[in-house]
């Protein structure tokens, strides 16, 4: 049974602490939920968080057990010496850091500053909607915050034209898709196109021709996420939301996914992925997606990768895809057993792109697969419809 009382120390949020006190005092999850008048999910997301922040520290409210690395590292080996007797003398314990708990960390302590901010009112649910249907809209590297003048790079482009154009596409694109019950809005990556007020890829270094102050293009980022999800609901009884790991924002689409996941939190009809992992998969019947940024993994390796992380689901199903970002244009590879996709981006190109001859085209696709059918139609919405 859950020690609440043990675990409030490690509450990071006055939120936090009121459904301590709320399960304290119900006794049960759902009681407590009741008492606060908000879902039990949401009593398990906050109860969760605390969790992971008290064994970051040592602690097991369930267990009463310790764990000997310090905050912030793991265990990766032990030393221990004995006495001429063969009895235990020390050890030395072997860490290093824990960079998957650090960054589990950093969520939720971001997780915990959206807690206070009220989530948008639900939308009404459609009347019918298939179950043999899944519906994908994949965004291809939407680089919000980009700047390109017509005069250097051909086209302008910039936050707010980008913005606009996401919106749009989404918006014709989910008037003419069929009602599925559940529909996946699949960020391929590089949302945002800068990652920082530097204004330079962090791996590469390379100068970023940006628009407008940073903060400005993470709010217009999350306002615009908000009102693709919202047009997907009224259509989809279930909408996906994942939020790939781009080169260009490796710290902002992680930003992105909490944020998504705060304003929607009590919406049971929207599942916001926040996983850090570069791959990401998903399963309808007979019918396997995986999906990723690109930037690290030639197309030719991906699908061994799915066979390997998802064995179960590889043997069990017909039809499998993956669906990638990054090249800017498009591309489709059939392999044994699985194809390979890119998709292109609405964005126009920046100075630099254009002044080395890149003329791809722009558009956006809805992939409608069928549970034991796979790829069963496809809707394109190009930039000149925009």
């Amino acid at each position: 049974m859950t020690d609440y009382a043990a675990l409030m120390g490690y509450a990071n949020s006055d939120r936090q602490r009121e459904v301590l006190d709320a399960c304290l005092a119900a006794g049960t999850v759902k009681a407590a939920a009741d008492k606060l008048g908000i879902t039990e999910r949401n009593v398990y997301e906050n109860l969760s968080r605390i969790r992971k922040a008290a064994a970051l520290r040592g602690f097991s409210p369930d267990h009463d057990m310790t764990r000997p690395a310090p905050d912030g590292y793991k265990v990766k080996g032990t030393s221990t010496y004995y006495d001429e007797d063969g009895n235990v003398r020390g050890q030395w314990v072997k860490t290093d850091v824990d960079r998957d708990a650090r960054l589990q960390a950093m969520q939720d302590a971001l997780l915990a500053t959206f807690e206070d901010i009220a989530p948008l009112p639900a939308v009404k649910s459609p009347k019918r909607a298939s179950k043999d249907l899944l519906t994908v809209i994949p965004l291809g590297d939407p680089h919000l915050g980009m700047y390109a003048w017509a005069d250097e790079a051909g086209q302008d482009f910039d936050t707010d034209i980008a913005a606009e154009q996401l919106k749009a596409a989404v918006d014709r694109l989910v008037s003419v898709a069929p009602a599925s019950h559940t529909a996946i809005l699949d960020n391929l990556g590089d949302f945002f196109h800068a990652d920082n007020m530097e204004n330079k890829t962090r791996r590469s270094g390379n100068v970023l021709d940006v628009d407008t102050r940073w903060a400005r293009v993470l709010s217009i980022g999350v306002d615009t996420m908000i009102h693709l999800v919202r047009r997907m609901l009224d259509h989809h009884k279930k909408v996906i939301v994942r939020n790939n790991i781009g080169n260009h924002d490796e710290h902002s689409s992680i930003m992105l996914s909490i944020a998504m996941q705060a304003f929607f939190r009590n919406n049971n009809r929207v599942q916001i992925d926040v996983s850090p992992s570069p791959f990401w998969y998903y399963r309808h019947g007979e019918v396997l997606i995986g999906t990723t940024h690109g930037d690290r993994t030639k197309p030719a390796a991906l699908p061994q990768i799915m066979a390997t992380d998802r064995p179960l689901d590889w043997g069990e199903t017909k039809y499998r895809y993956w669906y990638t970002g990054h090249i800017h244009h498009q591309s489709r590879y059939e392999f044994p057993g699985c194809q390979v996709e890119s998709f292109r981006t609405l964005a126009a190109s920046d100075a630099w792109h254009h002044g080395q001859g890149y003329r791809s085209g722009r558009d956006m696709h809805c992939i409608v697969h069928h549970r034991q059918q796979g790829d069963l139609e496809r809707h394109r919405v190009g930039i000149e419809q925009l």
